[in-house]
């Protein structure tokens, strides 16, 4: 059950309208690291939860995220407020009134002029939502360390909005929400070490002979050595060989006696033939059937 209290999570006070920047703020309305996404990434996994500890804190944070929605929406809609009266009254002139939208820059056009000056569910180039930004697996294991990096990568896009404005009033709500990026990551982040062990993910280990590797495939000058390839658990291969299974490398499947015969069948029908020259497309362009026809 969802119930709605309609006053916002943060209280949010714009200075002034701001198209351009009304477009930027898509990005976490309608973008791959916005809180649609991140709302809709934890509620799945949310409702698929067995555990209650985990359940509880999935559902609390997927609810808080679609409050987060709301006041990105809500700033959105405020730094277009101007130019959405502007539009649906027709008070300037037509050239005029598009100067005013998509001037010192911006493109705002996206919110102002196709959306009426509302939020979209778009990122800030225009790019509908769409579900595939939701990644999760149906493994613990797995998703609370996706929903760690997803934090990290909206609490880098909040800090790149923040840096963008000089709105005092944005800047704070912006904050906020960065801040509550945070709190968002290390609550999966406890949730992720009480459950032991949570790494290799999954139940399956993997194979001892390869699990701690590290095959230098890309050589030449800027090879380092660190932590990620070296010491006591680190197998450095320098020059990495075909078939590190000890095989000969080359795939192979085992056919019936009749779907050996209809593949030879085929393979025959489709030999290329090495002994010919053929005239083609492109000999015709180049002029290629003249110059023989000459010769």
């Amino acid at each position: 059950m969802f119930v709605h209290n309609k006053r916002l999570q943060y209280t949010v006070r714009v200075a002034a309208p701001n198209p351009g920047l009304a477009n930027l703020m898509l990005e976490q309305f309608g973008g791959p690291q916005g809180e649609l996404a991140a709302a809709m990434r934890y509620f799945v996994q949310g409702v698929a939860e067995d555990d209650p500890g985990r359940k509880d804190m999935l559902m609390d944070i997927a609810t808080e995220e679609l409050s987060h929605l709301e006041v990105i929406g809500s700033i959105v809609g405020m730094l277009n407020k101007g130019a959405k009266g502007e539009l649906s009254e027709g008070v300037e002139k037509e050239a005029d009134l598009y100067r005013s939208l998509t001037g010192g820059g911006n493109d705002s056009h996206i919110t102002s002029l196709l959306y009426g000056g509302g939020p979209a569910l778009t990122n800030s180039a225009g790019v509908p939502w769409t579900a595939a930004y939701v990644d999760s697996i149906g493994e613990p294991t797995a998703d609370l360390r996706s929903n760690i990096a997803a934090e990290a990568r909206a609490k880098i896009v909040y800090e790149r909005l923040i840096n963008v404005t000089d709105d005092p009033g944005i800047k704070d709500a912006l904050k906020f929400l960065m801040t509550r990026e945070i709190a968002h990551q290390k609550s999966f982040e406890k949730a992720l070490h009480a459950i032991q062990p949570n790494f290799p993910q999954g139940k399956l280990p993997g194979d001892p002979q390869f699990a701690n590797v590290y095959y230098n495939l890309s050589q030449g000058e800027g090879d380092l050595r660190g932590p990620w390839n070296q010491g006591p658990e680190w197998e450095f291969v320098e020059n990495p060989e075909p078939a590190v299974d000890g095989g000969d490398g080359k795939p192979s499947v085992d056919l019936s006696k009749a779907q050996q015969k209809v593949v030879q069948q085929m393979a025959v029908r489709t030999q290329s033939d090495v002994s010919v020259d053929p005239m083609t497309g492109a000999d015709l362009g180049s002029g290629e059937a003249i110059k023989k026809g000459k010769s």
